[in-house]
């Protein structure tokens, strides 16, 4: 498997390979690409080849000791900024391409790192972290959890001086984190941090001063995009709706932000156009899915780029509204969450119903089309249950994001404790409260962390949850963790499904790929062994070699998705499938539930 950067004309859509690699740097002059490979920086020409099934040349601009990244072309693409990190420090470097120059910016015994140049070429902004001592080990890098922990400093490139323009106070943290760090053409410093409960866009000047907080409130800061003049900051948040996410502006210097997008609209990832007319963005709501929006930048009327991209089939009438409810955790915890309720559900029906659990845990589901790929798909599979009858509630659980600091790093959740399982749980019970639902039929889906908490509710239990799909989940946070003392590991283990294996009755499907980079395969290999030992579970598997965390090939996710919702039907379903039939389990399985199983005509 290999990823590889593409190019494309707007104009006359002929698209090349350019190079193998991710994440490439254009050019201000649309010239060129920088990619990194290795530790190494390479340029590459945008110039369409002449044939178009050969990958143009890369280029190698520099050698130098480290691993050099985060490359960053000066406005007038003469020169290069970069990152070379050598373990307990790092340097700002600066390659000059026509004379095959490097010239260090202010080393030190430091960890410099995002190096941002101003407007006119003149300055870079950039971050200084301490150097790391013999007993240290290196932070996750953006974080800064601790008082003096971070500088800002401005160097003058022809000069080759620098100064420290501000530090992060020495008496207490003011900053959680600190990301998008960010040089403005109006001599701003913009970058996100996370004061107390909320990831906030700040701003600095050059020539010091404090930070002004540009979005004070409640709620977080998501997606950022600033107007070619750097004037005004566009950015994307749940400030005013917690729930959601909508598009605002705010001029860089300080002032009101400005809302651009309301009601049921769901807005992310905000670009200015060069004009600064109009702001495109990621744009959908709970029956329009993703797709690419633009509205006046002093808001107005939003137009949808390309509405010919969804199909006249789509079935936008059939989808259904979800509805926020919140439930209370056995704690005393609301829990936000989204309700699937089928068109035409009254009291009585009898409805089978499900609890769906995003991974992460550090996402948040939304009433609508969500902005990333897995969980786009999620909302689809989940209106599809509903669409065949289901009652279906989606947990937003503690330890996700969006309702701020403190329900994101709530206590004992994880390999700490599993304290998340009983906001799973209270909406498993809600559920069965609901007069459309019948108590005793209620699944459980998800993948990663989400497939974990549906073998946690299969384990701990199955008196509820009668049957459930695992993708990729965890199952022993014990192996997953490698320096662990051994009451810590005995947490982790006691945290996880395989504690409570002894107690699992409900049949699973678990779906997996073994070239999982972010779940090892093994996780799901030991659970299996596990339960048949056990001998008294129903199991079934997908298993997709050489596939991913989240499966790579359409076909392997249409088969994934279609699996899930059969494997919950057949066991749990009032409505039969259309999809081709299935045999019935044999004759010796039946004694594994007495639950009626319902299969194609």
């Amino acid at each position: 498997r290999e990823q590889a950067v593409w190019a494309v004309r707007t104009d006359t859509h002929f698209m090349w390979k350019l190079a193998l690699g991710s994440n490439p740097v254009l050019s201000p002059d649309g010239q060129w690409a920088l990619l990194v490979n290795d530790g190494l920086i390479y340029r590459v020409s945008l110039s369409p080849p002449s044939d178009p099934s050969e990958m143009p040349e890369l280029e190698l601009m520099f050698k130098a000791a480290g691993s050099n990244g985060s490359p960053q072309w000066s406005p007038d693409c003469t020169r290069i900024a970069f990152v070379t990190r050598r373990n307990d420090h790092s340097f700002i470097g600066i390659y000059h391409i026509a004379k095959r120059k490097i010239t260090w910016v202010a080393p030190c015994v430091d960890r410099d790192s995002d190096p941002s140049w101003s407007a006119d070429g003149q300055k870079i902004a950039f971050i200084r972290r301490p150097g790391l001592q013999y007993d240290d080990s290196p932070r996750p890098r953006y974080w800064y959890r601790g008082p003096a922990d971070l500088e800002i400093w401005i160097a003058d490139v022809n000069k080759g001086t620098a100064r420290k323009i501000w530090s992060s106070p020495k008496d207490e943290p003011l900053f959680y984190s600190f990301r998008n760090f960010e040089l403005t053409g109006n001599d701003r410093i913009l970058f996100t941090a996370e004061n107390k409960e909320w990831n906030h866009v700040y701003s600095l000047s050059i020539s010091g001063g404090e930070p002004v907080d540009l979005t004070p409130g409640e709620g977080f800061v998501e997606h950022l995009g600033l107007s070619s003049d750097g004037k005004t900051l566009f950015f994307s948040s749940n400030r005013a709706d917690i729930h959601g996410r909508h598009i605002w502006k705010v001029p860089t210097s300080g002032g009101k932000a400005v809302q651009l997008t309301k009601k049921d609209t769901i807005g992310t990832y905000p670009a200015a156009l060069g004009s600064g007319s109009k702001v495109a963005f990621l744009y959908a709501t709970a029956s329009h899915p993703t797709s690419i929006a633009v509205v006046p930048s002093g808001g107005g009327k939003i137009d949808v780029i390309a509405p010919d991209t969804l199909p006249v089939e789509f079935p936008a009438d059939d989808l259904v509204i979800p509805e926020l409810v919140t439930v209370k955790s056995p704690d005393g915890l609301d829990i936000p969450c989204q309700l699937f309720l089928p068109k035409g559900a009254k009291p009585g029906d009898n409805r089978p119903g499900v609890v769906y659990t995003h991974g992460g845990p550090i996402r948040q589901m939304l009433l609508g089309w969500h902005y990333m790929e897995f969980y786009s798909e999620a909302y689809g599979i989940n209106q599809y249950f509903a669409n065949k009858g289901y009652v279906v509630l989606s947990v937003n659980y503690r330890s996700g994001i969006g309702y701020g600091r403190s329900f994101r790093e709530a206590d004992n959740t994880g390999m700490q404790g599993a304290a998340e399982y009983q906001d799973v749980l209270a909406g498993a019970k809600y559920l069965q409260e609901r007069p459309e639902v019948d108590p005793n039929r209620i699944g459980k889906w998800g993948l990663s962390y989400g497939g974990l908490l549906t073998a946690m509710a299969l384990a701990r239990n199955s008196d509820i949850f009668k049957v459930g799909v695992d993708m990729a989940g965890v199952h022993d946070w014990s192996q997953l963790r490698g320096r662990l003392d051994e009451k810590m590991r005995q947490t982790a283990r006691e945290s996880s499904p395989v504690a409570n294996i002894e107690t699992w009755t409900s049949p699973v499907l678990f779906i997996h790929g073994d070239d999982d980079r972010n779940v090892p395969f093994q996780q799901t290999t030991d659970i299996v062994q596990k339960l048949r030992a056990k001998g008294d579970v129903h199991i079934e598997l997908m298993i997709a070699p050489d596939e991913p965390h989240e499966f790579l090939l359409y076909k392997n996710r249409m088969e994934a998705y279609n699996r899930t919702f059969e494997f919950i039907n057949r066991f749990i379903g009032k409505y039969r499938i259309t999809s081709q039939a299935r045999e019935k389990p044999k004759e010796e399985n039946k004694k594994l539930s007495t639950l009626d199983i319902y299969i194609n005509k």
